[in-house]
């Protein structure tokens, strides 16, 4: 077993592998892949009448863009020379997958909180993706770029600093720690006034959104009992006649498989009584995002769950392939390793049609803030905040020892990842450029809201659940 040491020496090792003033910037493959055909490629994956609806998410601006263009990045990252210092990753980790949920105990968290790209890879991946993001944020909000400096190098100074701390603990110290209200309060204590409201601010906003606060948005009560609405894009009823009903009571038993004991009690005493599809994210858009609608001793006792359709991860072609042959199992596989408390229904399954899905509940008290309307320095502290998160979760998931030995004490490493930071941040302003050319010429469809307003939610002879186009 390697001592402490050793493993600390293996990180400054690293630093002659991929020395950290290199990370500074980042130059284009001589044969990059067009970013256009990236994203189509990636898209096969996903129901097609979707896709235009994610284009023009996609479209709004370059940040959103960049949400929904991972694929990209793990190209251009996986062709450069890496540290080696390796950890299971969430892959998509822009700020906005960053926010606060409730823990099994009740309490509110803050973590990082998507992992449909989480996969195994060098640790600085993750990083270079929430310091491009924050650039992106930042001049989406008009941050001026000295502000927009200062704001990143907040983010991988916590970041850089929360690792040393972890490289210090005790393997269940680490485990056991979480960013809890308790460690949110005393963080904002050190940060000032506005850390303090940003903070009372989010949980308060966090609380509020429990599962009725979805429901009382997307259903309604029809003869005493509840039912999705029928509102396409965003939500589309599937007509439970049929074998429907059947089939997704195979489904969720399949799910519960995964699950431990207590949690397959607490879901029999569930029934199933309606079932539909919700649009959600940028990035996230084609896969489909099952809603499964559950009734325990009365109406008012309600359960959703949503089960989200999980694929390759983008990160997969250059990190190698998961050890899970299921996507749905390598996604809760990541998430539990990288969250600190994670949904305790989280539990996967794949369908008799084959497709692969992740459980979870709709929405336990999960609340992220929209970066693009914080000022500045409120930004700043989510920044920090952020960057302590995803160190935490480094730190869980892979060898905070190693990795800390890597960034060393000083700011050598913030720096560098600061410009690799602008560098990206100009490429994503290219590839937006190309991808609204794209669009522009039809290389690429956007639709429109009236076709949206057209789609619907099937069966089709295979059993698989698909969206269909339907005339407008």
């Amino acid at each position: 077993m390697s001592t402490v040491a050793d493993r600390r020496a293996l990180g400054r090792a690293a630093r002659a592998i991929r020395p950290r003033s290199g990370l500074a910037d980042f130059t284009p493959a001589a044969r990059r892949q067009d970013p256009v055909q990236v994203l189509l490629a990636q898209e096969r994956d996903r129901e097609m009448a979707l896709t235009p609806l994610r284009h023009r998410r996609m479209s709004a601006s370059p940040f959103a863009f960049y949400r929904g263009s991972a694929a990209i990045m793990a190209a251009d990252l996986g062709a450069v020379p890496s540290t080696g210092l390796t950890t299971w990753l969430c892959g998509d980790a822009h700020v906005a997958n960053f926010g606060l949920f409730a823990a099994p105990d009740r309490s509110i968290v803050f973590d990082v909180n998507d992992f449909d790209e989480t996969s195994t890879g060098p640790f600085e991946w993750d990083v270079m993706r929430l310091a491009a993001s924050l650039v992106l944020a930042c001049q989406e909000n008009g941050a001026s770029d000295s502000k927009a400096r200062q704001i990143v190098a907040a983010s991988l100074r916590g970041y850089r600093e929360q690792m040393a701390i972890h490289a210090k603990q005790d393997n269940l110290d680490n485990w056991y720690a979480r960013i809890d209200v308790g460690a949110l309060s005393a963080w904002s204590e050190g940060e000032g006034k506005s850390a303090r409201s940003t903070m009372r601010q989010a949980v308060a906003k966090a609380e509020t959104r429990d599962a009725w606060s979805a429901l009382d948005k997307m259903t309604v009560e029809r003869g005493g009992r509840r039912q999705l609405i029928d509102q396409p894009p965003l939500i589309l009823p599937l007509s439970l006649e049929g074998g429907v009903a059947h089939a997704v009571t195979e489904i969720l038993a399949s799910y519960q498989r995964t699950l431990p004991p207590d949690r397959v009690r607490l879901l029999e005493r569930y029934h199933l009584i309606d079932i539909g599809h919700k649009v959600v994210g940028v990035g996230s858009v084609g896969l489909l995002a099952v809603v499964v609608l559950l009734q325990g001793r009365d109406g008012d006792d309600l359960l959703v769950l949503q089960a989200k359709q999980a694929v390759s991860s983008a990160l997969e072609p250059y990190s190698g392939a998961s050890v899970y042959s299921e996507h749905g199992q390598r996604v809760v596989v990541g998430q539990q390793l990288m969250q600190a408390a994670s949904d305790p229904l989280l539990g996967w399954v794949t369908t008799p049609a084959g497709r692969s899905f992740y459980l979870r509940q709709l929405r336990d008290k999960k609340y992220s803030p929209d970066i693009t309307r914080m000022k500045p320095k409120v930004l700043g502290d989510y920044a920090l905040l952020c960057g302590r998160a995803l160190a935490r979760a480094h730190a869980r998931a892979g060898d905070p020892i190693a990795i800390a030995g890597y960034l060393g004490g000083g700011s050598k490493f913030d720096e560098a990842m600061v410009g690799f930071a602008f560098s990206y941040a100009r490429q994503v302003h290219a590839d937006f450029a190309e991808f609204t050319r794209a669009i522009a010429d039809g290389r690429i469809r956007i639709g429109s809201a009236e076709q949206d307003r057209a789609l619907s939610l099937e069966i089709d002879e295979s059993g698989k659940i698909v969206v269909t186009t339907g005339t407008v």
